[in-house]
């Protein structure tokens, strides 16, 4: 089946984004269509959306009401017609939306203009579906969607609803394929890894991890967000599994304040204390792993003590990765209606945070100048390769060969604030 239309897909947001976006490029491309990657020259322009941010939602935002000027399909999915559908009406009264509930019916949302009648909060299985990946060296796998908190400012739950894990067996055959395709390094993604199975009756992370690192492939596997009130638990048995030589010594726990007033006010289930319980005893066991979090500045009830909190916390464990969010309101969440702090101060504690985790982030990669380490090389970006050590450090390199897809050893001779650089040792 052949067509001449052309589609351009751009991506916002998350890993499940970009895999969600591999399946709808699947999807057209079986049923004829073709993806490009010029948007001036395509008839249909998808955007994949995503609400985490303010910043990014109204960028998204622009785009949407600048393609109501341009002679093309537009079409909207992700978070966004999930979670404020008027809105994009508004701005381009002629885009079609498709859930990200039903990301299956793209094609005839296409074809037709039109979809199914269909429940927007009714789970969707993103597995074993047709895909082009983003980069053939990674199988991003979604294993659930959803989440099991109520978090005041988040407005991905109003789109992605409750958990929804998916089997195991499908997981395990969608690895399987995509390792047989020429993938070496898996992502294990979704709004909170640790709640998988929690809707069955059960945590099932760590037997499902055991499972994919039986798989009999050459492989790395990162195991992606994990909310901290659903990973202790299981902390014991995740410690376990980090051991195999095929895990990225790499772990993603949002603590999203490090003062427990705001926590409560977030309607976040955990103490600091627990946080840095768990941090420690991962610290125990993989001394040079990479911990990465998330904080969200200038809560509307943080004040400048809790702020305080937060900059210790950051000096105390010294994590190599912070994702800083300035604090914004959603429409529809709980905060919505709570009075933000002042842009100056939100400004003020936003630059002090930056400014230290910068710091610490840079002072943390001394260690590593003069040492030679093994990396996989997953990424090449114009003539220079990008690749991982097993911690997930972002290793940089040149190389007159092609050295994507190997494992090659390399003397580190230089350090940024958030990647190395080195030379390919022969």
């Amino acid at each position: 089946m052949t067509n001449n239309e052309l589609v351009y897909i751009e991506t916002f947001g998350c890993s499940a984004n970009q895999n969600n976006s591999e399946i709808i490029a699947g999807l057209l491309t079986q049923s004829g269509y073709q993806i490009t990657n010029n948007k001036d020259i395509a008839d249909t322009v998808i955007l994949n959306t995503c609400v985490v941010k303010n910043t990014t939602e109204n960028k998204i935002k622009r785009k949407i009401q600048d393609l109501s000027k341009e002679d093309k399909l537009t079409i909207v999915t992700g978070c966004m017609p999930d979670s404020d559908s008027k809105s994009i009406t508004k701005l381009n009264p002629r885009a079609l939306q498709l859930s990200s509930h039903n990301i299956k019916s793209v094609v005839q949302l296409i074809s037709h203009q039109s979809l199914p009648i269909i429940n927007n909060q009714a789970h969707e299985e993103k597995i074993l579906l047709p895909k082009i990946p983003l980069n053939k060296l990674v199988s991003i796998t979604q294993i659930l969607e959803g989440c099991l908190s109520s978090c005041t400012f988040c407005k991905t739950k109003l789109a992605k609803g409750n958990v929804f894990s998916y089997p195991q067996d499908k997981i395990i055959k969608s690895i399987e394929s995509d390792l047989k395709n020429g993938a070496k390094e898996v992502w294990l993604t979704s709004q909170g890894n640790a709640c998988y199975g929690m809707d069955r009756g059960r945590q099932e992370l760590p037997e499902l991890v055991k499972k994919i690192l039986q798989l009999p492939f050459r492989f790395k596997l990162r195991v992606g967000m994990m909310n901290p009130h659903h990973l202790y638990p299981i902390l014991d048995d995740m410690i376990e599994v980090y051991k195999d030589e095929k895990v990225y010594k790499f772990l993603h726990l949002p603590i999203q304040s490090a003062s427990n007033k705001v926590l409560k006010s977030m309607r976040r289930p955990y103490k600091i204390e627990k946080v840095e319980g768990m941090i420690k005893k991962f610290k125990e066991n993989f001394s040079d792993m990479i911990i990465s979090t998330d904080i969200i500045v200038g809560y509307p009830t943080e004040d400048e003590e809790d702020h305080q909190m937060n900059v210790d916390f950051l000096k105390r464990h010294r994590l190599s990765v912070t994702n800083l969010s300035k604090f914004s309101k959603h429409k529809g969440t709980s905060a919505e209606n709570l009075e933000e702090l002042p842009i100056s101060i939100l400004n003020q504690r936003n630059k002090e945070l930056m400014n230290l985790l910068r710091q610490i982030a840079f002072e943390n990669k001394e260690k590593y100048l003069g040492k030679t380490i093994k990396v996989f090389v997953n990424k090449k970006i114009n003539s220079i390769y990008e690749g991982r050590d097993e911690n997930y450090n972002i290793i940089l390199m040149s190389s007159e060969n092609s050295i994507l897809g190997k494992n090659v050893d390399v003397n580190i001779n230089k350090r940024g604030v958030f990647h190395l650089l080195g030379k390919i040792v022969n």
